[in-house]
């Protein structure tokens, strides 16, 4: 670990690192402080004019007092400024389920406009004991440096010995920063948590391409940052609400950004497959491109969405969006039809928790098989069709009474 130092004995408060700093991250009052926000980038080393400014290196973190640590907090994510993401509704379950073992608080931080009041008192049904709002109009469009700034006076001012994110486009982005900013470990993309009694959190995720599990531990510093990926956990069940909510004071100095937002524009957001009931999923069994249409008519047939995985994504035949697994998405669909799919161990970590899994492969050994509802040894060429005139017909008669 880093820091820049300030030799007072050399400093001559001449101010220029102060007004260096691309982060803001220096401040000068009768010396010179460097802030949470500093980057590291040593543009305030190279400016100083007396040689008084260093970086020191390894330094060795002798550990924080955990007990001044508590509490789980989630970051709660709106979805263009209008509704909460769902993800952050995972998160709160499984925070809930982490704080029961170690008999701590849950906490949630929305940030917005003036709406993230209302969003609050909903977050109250979910069983989170506090819910910290950071509500302004220049807090309405994510610009990360901003949001970290926000998440960090929440985090100084709270002390929570865990911090989930959501592993979201926007959660990507704000979790590494908040985490610098606090020289403490961040994992990515976890898909289990557990946490031990002395509140070190246990952060599972896949490593070496899927092929290993990896249990990564931050023993040494807090808080503890995680990222989640949607679908996931499991989403928190309604209760009676029971906590309270807290309207922060966003400072100036909090709103200061170097990134300026010159125009914004609504994109019309397609379904993800995240949210689909019905999935069919196109495997290596498929020979030709033009084949897909044979999976693309069960799919429309059952009112579903055709996916792919990462082998055909890499020939050009699908779209990253739509790849199913640990380099593409984790989907819960209520049924999911695999088509020549062997199932390898990352493609099953992304869909082994759909409530229905059909396997459609010529390999009565193929791995699918071991997590299926319903197995199907068979040539998708002869099966599929078929499969697609059956539910046709069925959907022709429902029609017809």
């Amino acid at each position: 670990m880093a820091r820049i130092v300030i030799d007072e004995n050399k400093c001559i408060l001449c101010g220029q690192c102060v007004d260096a700093c691309p982060f803001g991250a220096l401040s000068l009052t009768d010396k010179v402080e460097v802030s949470s926000g500093c980057r590291l980038c040593k543009v305030c080393i190279g400016v100083c004019p007396v040689g008084a400014t260093d970086l020191e290196e390894d330094i060795v973190v002798e550990g924080v007092n955990k007990a001044d640590w508590n509490g789980i907090m989630v970051f709660v994510e709106q979805q263009a400024g209008k509704e909460i993401h769902p993800v952050a509704l995972e998160l709160i379950g499984k925070a809930r389920s982490l704080a029961g073992k170690i008999n701590h608080k849950v906490s949630a931080v929305i940030i917005g406009d003036e709406s993230s009041k209302e969003k609050a008192e909903q977050l109250l049904n979910y069983g989170v004991d506090r819910v910290y709002v950071y509500a302004h109009e220049e807090l309405a469009a994510f610009r990360g440096d901003v949001y970290a700034n926000v998440m960090e006076d929440c985090i100084q001012a709270e002390h929570p010995s865990v911090v989930l994110v959501g592993a979201t486009s926007l959660g990507r982005s704000l979790a590494p920063m908040c985490a610098s900013r606090f020289h403490t470990g961040l994992t990515a993309d976890c898909t289990m948590l557990d946490i031990k009694d002395n509140t070190d959190l246990v952060q599972v995720r896949p490593a070496f391409g899927g092929n290993i599990m990896a249990q990564i531990i931050t023993t040494n510093t807090r808080p503890q940052f995680a990222t989640v990926r949607y679908k996931v956990m499991e989403r928190a069940e309604k209760c009676e609400p029971h906590g309270e909510i807290f309207v922060r004071e966003v400072r100036p100095e909090m709103l200061q950004s170097g990134i300026e937002v010159i125009s914004t524009e609504t994109i019309v957001r397609n379904k993800s497959i995240e949210e689909e009931d019905v999935l069919v999923v196109a495997g290596r069994g498929v020979k030709r491109q033009e084949d897909l249409q044979i999976l693309r008519d069960l799919a429309e047939a059952l009112g579903g969405r055709l996916c792919t995985t990462r082998p055909l994504v890499e020939k050009g035949w699908g779209d990253p969006t739509e790849q199913i697994g640990l380099s593409g998405r984790t989907v819960k669909p209520k049924l999911i039809i695999t088509c020549g799919v062997s199932g390898a161990i990352q493609f099953r970590a992304g869909m082994d928790g759909s409530e229905c899994i059909v396997a459609i492969n010529t390999d009565q050994n193929a791995p699918i098989f071991n997590i299926a509802n319903y197995c199907i040894v068979q040539d998708l060429y002869e099966f599929v069709p078929k499969l697609t005139a059956a539910v046709r017909k069925v959907k022709e008669e429902e029609a017809a009474r």
